[in-house]
Parts: C-alpha cells; sequence; structure tokens
C-alpha cells in the first residue's frame, strides 16, 4: 500500500474509533505517521491489542510507524458526582476534600492528598478545562479546603481539576505512570510523553528509568503548566522531544498567550534539533462532523508553517465519526502548505558545541550544499541517528532519506520532520554504501536520472563513527 508523501508528520491519538486493523491501515496509508496510546484511557490489555495490530501493519507493508506512549502524569480529578452532577451557583461556598466522597453541591472530593496543603487563600481552582472557576476563601491544612464558586455551571464526575497558582507537589511520574511506563517500555514504545513536566529533574528521573530497561524509548516532554514556560530552555535541553499541549497550556495560562508561545516553542527546540509536535483541538469539530471549521484549517496551516515537525489528532481519531476523513483532510492542509507556502531553510540559531563540531558543520555543509545545487535528495547513514535530526531542523526543500542498520531508528524517526527511514546494513566502504544507497533510490523511482545527491557518512564506515564526509553526486 503506498503511502501519501509529505514533510509535516501526523501524530493520531487511538481509540475505539481507529483501533480496527482496517481502519488504521487506511489511516496510515493516507499519513499517519506515529500512533498515540493515550494512558489515561483504556486497560494495558486495550493498549496491547493496539501495539500488536501496529506491528501487524508495519511488518505486512513498507511502513515504519512510531509508538508514542503518553503517559497521564499527576492530572488531578474529581471524584464520583451524583447523578446528573451538581449545579455549582455563583458567589455561594463549596467545600472540596480528601476524603472521598459522593459530590454534590455543597462538598466534592478532589484525588490529590496534598491539596489542603498546598493551596493558599485567593488562589484559582479551574473545573473541567477552566469552564468552572473557585476561589480558595480558607484551607484547615488537613482534609478540606473552603472555595467560593466564581464562574459556576454543572460539575459531572472525574473532570479535571487544573491550578494554575499552586506549587503542586505530586511527583511528575505517579506509581500509574511507572507502572505504564513499565509496559510500554516492555512492548516497544519508540517515544514516551510526560505530562504536566515543570522541570528539567521531571526528564531526567524517566531517562535513568528507561536506560535501567536497556530501551531505545526518548522522551517528549508535554508543555502544559507555566513552570515549564519558566523552565523551558532546560527542558528542551533535557528532552528528546516536546509537545506543545495547547489544551491544559491555555488553561493554566492566559490563553491569548498560547499562540506566541507555541511559536517560541518551535523555534527553541529548531534551534537544538528537537523534534516538536503541536497537540491539541486541532480539528476538533471533525469528531462529529465531516468537514472541519475553517479556524481549524488555519491552526493546522500556521502550525505547519511554524515550522513543526508533527501536528497531532487526539478525539478526532480516538473517539470521532470520522477518523479517516480526518487524516485525508489534515494531509491535504500539509500538502497544500508544504507546495505553496512553507519557508523551507528558515533561519535556525546553530548549535555551537565543542564535541559534535565536525558532524555539525557537515550537516549545515550539506543544507547549503541542497539549497545551492538544488539536490533532489539529501541521503545520510547513520547509527545513531544524530545526523537524521539535525538535518531534519533546517527544514531543507528537498527529500531526506536516512539509511541505518539501527532497527529501532526506522520506526523512531518517524516523528521527525521530512525523514524517510530505509534499513541497510552492509557497510563496506563509505564509497561502495554510498554508490549503494543511490542505487537503491534510483532503483525504487525516488530519485530521477540526472539529479543532484548530497550523501553524508561516517569514514571509515564499519567504525560507525559520527559523520565527518560529504560527497555530491549526480545519478
Amino acid at each position: 500500500m503506498e503511502k501519501v508523501q509529505k514533510r509535516t508528520k501526523i501524530v493520531a491519538t487511538l481509540g475505539p474509533a481507529s483501533a480496527q486493523k482496517e481502519v488504521l491501515t487506511n489511516m496510515i496509508a493516507k499519513g499517519v505517521d506515529v500512533c498515540r496510546l493515550n494512558f489515561s484511557h483504556g486497560s494495558q490489555e486495550d493498549h496491547l491489542k493496539v501495539i500488536q495490530t501496529i506491528n501487524e501493519i508495519n511488518a505486512e507493508n513498507p511502513f515504519n510507524v512510531g509508538i508514542l506512549a503518553d503517559l497521564q502524569g499527576p492530572k488531578i480529578r474529581i471524584g464520583k458526582m451524583k447523578e446528573g452532577g451538581a449545579i455549582l451557583v455563583n458567589g455561594s461556598t463549596i467545600k472540596m476534600t480528601n476524603t472521598e466522597c459522593i459530590g454534590d453541591e455543597n462538598q466534592v472530593y478532589i484525588s490529590y492528598e496534598n491539596f489542603p496543603n498546598d493551596v493558599a487563600e485567593g488562589e484559582i481552582i479551574l473545573l473541567d478545562d477552566g469552564k468552572l472557576q473557585l476561589r480558595v476563601v480558607h484551607t484547615n491544612h488537613k482534609d478540606t479546603v473552603t472555595c467560593e464558586v466564581v464562574h459556576g455551571g454543572v460539575l459531572t464526575s472525574r473532570k479535571g481539576v487544573n491550578l494554575p497558582n499552586t506549587k503542586v507537589s505530586i511527583p511528575s511520574l505517579t506509581e500509574e505512570d511507572l507502572d505504564n511506563l513499565d509496559f510500554a517500555l516492555e512492548h516497544g514504545a519508540d517515544w514516551i510523553a510526560m505530562s504536566f513536566v515543570r522541570s528539567a529533574e521531571d526528564i531526567y528521573q524517566c531517562k535513568e528509568i528507561i536506560a535501567k530497561k536497556g530501551s531505545h524509548a526518548r522522551i517528549i516532554a508535554k508543555i502544559e503548566k507555566p513552570e515549564a514556560i519558566e523552565n523551558i530552555d532546560a527542558i528542551i535541553e533535557a528532552t528528546d522531544g516536546i509537545m506543545v499541549a495547547r489544551g491544559d497550556l491555555g488553561v493554566e495560562m492566559p490563553m491569548e498567550e498560547v499562540p506566541g508561545l507555541q511559536k517560541m516553542i518551535v523555534q527553541k527546540c529548531r534551534n537544538l534539533s528537537k523534534p516538536v509536535i503541536i497537540a491539541t483541538q486541532m480539528l476538533e469539530s471533525m469528531i462529529t462532523t465531516p468537514r472541519p471549521t475553517r479556524a481549524e484549517v488555519n491552526d493546522v496551516a500556521n502550525s505547519v508553517l511554524d515550522g513543526a515537525d508533527a501536528v497531532m489528532l487526539s478525539g478526532e481519531t480516538s473517539v470521532g465519526e470520522f477518523p479517516e476523513i480526518v487524516i485525508e483532510t489534515m494531509s491535504k492542509i500539509i500538502i497544500h502548505v508544504e507546495q505553496t507556502s512553507y519557508p523551507y531553510y528558515a533561519q535556525k540559531v546553530e548549535a555551537t558545541e565543542k564535541n559534535n563540531l565536525i558532524p555539525d558543520s557537515i550537516c549545515g555543509s550539506s543544507i547549503y550544499l541542497a539549497e545551492k545545487t538544488k539536490a533532489a535528495a539529501i541521503v545520510a547513514m547513520t547509527s545513531s541517528g544524530y545526523t537524521a535530526f539535525e538535518i531534519s531542523s533546517y527544514r531543507p526543500n528537498t527529500d531526506i532519506f536516512i539509511f541505518t542498520g539501527n532497527k529501532s531508528l526506522l520506526k523512531m524517526l518517524s516523528l521527525v520532520w521530512g525523514v524517510k527511514t530505509y534499513s541497510y546494513d552492509k557497510f563496506e566502504s563509505t564509497d561502495g554504501s554510498i554508490h549503494d544507497v543511490n542505487e537503491i533510490l534510483a532503483k525504487d523511482n525516488l530519485v530521477s536520472p540526472g539529479s543532484i545527491i548530497i550523501n553524508t557518512a561516517s569514514t571509515p564506515l564499519h567504525e560507525k563513527g559520527k559523520t565527518n564526509t560529504i560527497k555530491v553526486s549526480q545519478i
């Protein structure tokens, strides 16, 4: 089955709407590059079935679709509410308690043991994605917090709680997260997304666990808290990739700041050659209708223009009525932008790391040469994947083909802008291998006779050292 070719990648969240093999195969053919498993929903058994389906589809087709396991993180929720929910009236008071109970107009349970200790008078509490707003009037620092309803409404069971002013003391990996992380690593996840990251420390802790398990998985830090914005440089430095999770970010911070933050984060990620995903409500209305709103089309297009590696779908593909049409629509928008108004070779600040001086210079030079010669492709051989991240970050207007003998990279790089991967493990001589990979591309009609190709590799090849060689060849 042929796959739609575009450079900006699509991450799709899987769920009941997209778990069937036939539906998922069609979605992948129409443009899905990475499948997201959302551990806030579904059991490990459900997720395992989906992982097996993805593995089967990859084995039966020439696809290398990656798996992103998204951990719930310290998500705070309201407990069970009475039948039909409770109506909270503006100006009334309500007690929040860490003792389990069935909630009503007078009191609700909050799943956060230390809540009465961590909050202070005057702090704001947001419920159900900010639809309801409370203000803390008093806390007994033990088990109960009294609040005033600022913006009321109907509160139903298990709704999320955001505490934009509170320093939350819950660890970034909860017991449940650790269990799910173990499960995801066991079953070959390529990327692990950490929710509500607040500092670089959170990431180092997770990296240690991954290293102990001997896994190749890399970490995506989800940016959704004001503290993460304060520590953004250290977080990008520590992580392998970033997700701009605009849902919670727009609840925890003034929502008019989110578009500017999105642009700032994408640029910082490109400067450091780290992949960045834009997420939340991209084609939200397509959960129930087969056509998006014009504003949603604009949003996807602008995220592509900002230079994101990937755009993400949540409910649209996990529970929506039109998962295949959603992917078709998103691919169409991406391809149109990439063919008409994409800012290829957009400026980036190059990192000046002494120990990667040679490979970085080679990658930078390959971009310069590709632009000057209007090359059809940049072809790199890599065993660490470093070159792939580096070349992609310049957003060149040319195909990027990555040949690697490292099997774990084939799926992992599916998240990275513009990158297409090939398995290749015949590393004899640099010249011989360059000739070899160019032949493979020509035979598959991926480059046409007469076109120019920029190759990068490391010499001597069998040592699998850092990239130090560049060659310009004509097919």
